[in-house]
């Protein structure tokens, strides 16, 4: 399997952070390596992917939370692993606790706080972020748990670009003309721009967050994407955790 690592926690031997692919000995189409209960897949298939994709990253699958996942802005503080019923955002203290977000082009946003030694992740589509989810994530983190802008170091999984994301009109008017592109009568949305400028508005520092480059819809020898490949498309996971030292 191909798991995705990003630079930004390298420095940080405690966070282990990763997004799966659809790259796996085993994978075949349609669904690849598929990750999700939810899509039609098998679902022993399935559960054998993600335990052995969490546990190639040390981390045992009944440590895993996970969500159902509404386009809300429901924020959970979790302690343990399991399913956590619906919401969109998970925030932990607990080492070697994961949580865990599903992606087939939305954003998933993952944070740190090196001080307060808390990890969060973020599942915002052009939904929660028209409700700005990551703001209100963050805002949490500040001023309900502690957390300074300064401490806190974020990472943007693959997602769609806004090359490749068109919507109507009635999904245009939520946002800022900034993310917005016009073509004919239809519109090509930024969703990963208006979740980055949501981070810097928060605070964070431009050289404490990473933004994956990689299109989901582009890249159909790595990445799942919704989009691109329809009801029978896989999902991706993400994970974040602190080690247990």
């Amino acid at each position: 399997m191909v798991t995705l690592r990003p630079a930004i926690f390298e420095q940080f031997d405690e966070i282990i952070c990763g997004v799966s692919t659809i790259i796996d000995k085993n994978a075949k189409p349609p669904f690849w390596f598929n990750q999700s209960l939810s899509v039609g897949d098998d679902e022993k298939k399935v559960l054998s992917n993600r335990k052995r994709w969490l546990e190639s990253l040390g981390i045992p699958p009944e440590n895993c939370a996970t969500q159902k996942q509404v386009h809300g802005d429901t924020i959970r503080f979790i302690t343990e692993g399991g399913m956590k019923g619906e919401s969109d955002a998970m925030i932990t203290d607990k080492p070697g606790i994961a949580v865990l977000i599903s992606t087939a082009d939305c954003p998933a946003i993952f944070v740190y706080d090196r001080k307060e030694k808390l990890v969060a992740g973020i599942h915002s589509g052009w939904r929660g972020t028209s409700i700005r989810i990551v703001e209100k994530t963050i805002n949490t983190m500040k001023n309900g748990l502690g957390c300074k802008p300064g401490n806190l170091f974020c990472y943007m999984a693959p997602a769609i670009s806004q090359a490749n994301y068109e919507v109507g009109p009635e999904v245009a008017e939520l946002f800022d003309g900034r993310y917005l592109k016009k073509v004919g009568g239809k519109f090509l949305l930024d969703v990963p721009l208006a979740n980055y400028h949501m981070l810097l508005e928060a605070g964070i520092s431009k050289k404490h967050i990473q933004i994956s480059k990689l299109c989901t819809y582009n890249f159909s020898n790595l990445l799942h994407s919704y989009r691109r490949d329809g009801a029978r498309s896989g999902r991706a996971s993400g994970i974040i955790a602190m080690k247990k030292i």
